[in-house]
C-alpha cells in the first residue's frame, strides 16, 4: 500500500472516531488485515450501540449534520475508500466497514 492510500486509511478512521465521539460518545474501530491472491487488504469497522443513523441515505449527502458541522465526515470516508456500507438501527447502533484494496505495483 502506497502512502497516499494509508493516509486515505489514516483520515478515515480518524473521521469515523470523530464521529463515534461526536454522536454515539464512544464505540470501537477494528481493524482487519486481508488479501485475495493478488490483492491485500485493510478494512476499518467502527460500531456503537448508540442511537443510530435515522436516514442513512440523508447521513450520506455532503453537507448534511446534525450537529452544525460541515457534512462531510461519512461522505469523505466513502470517497476514500473503495468499499464502503453502513449497517444502522435507530435506538440500537451503527456499524460502518470501509476497506481500501492496496493497488499492487507492476
Amino acid at each position: 500500500m502506497g502512502g497516499a492510500d494509508a493516509g486515505c486509511v489514516t483520515t478515515s478512521v480518524a473521521e469515523l472516531a470523530r464521529n463515534l465521539w461526536q454522536h454515539a460518545g464512544g464505540g470501537t474501530i477494528t481493524l482487519h488485515l486481508g488479501a485475495t491472491p493478488d490483492d491485500p487488504w485493510i478494512e476499518v469497522q467502527a460500531e456503537d450501540t448508540g442511537p443510530g443513523i435515522a436516514d442513512v441515505a440523508q447521513a450520506m449527502q455532503d453537507g448534511y449534520s446534525t450537529i452544525g458541522s460541515l457534512g462531510s465526515g461519512l461522505p469523505g470516508v466513502r470517497r476514500l475508500m473503495d468499499e464502503f456500507r453502513i449497517e444502522s438501527e435507530p435506538r440500537v447502533g451503527t456499524r460502518i466497514i470501509a476497506r481500501k484494496w492496496a493497488k499492487r505495483r507492476k
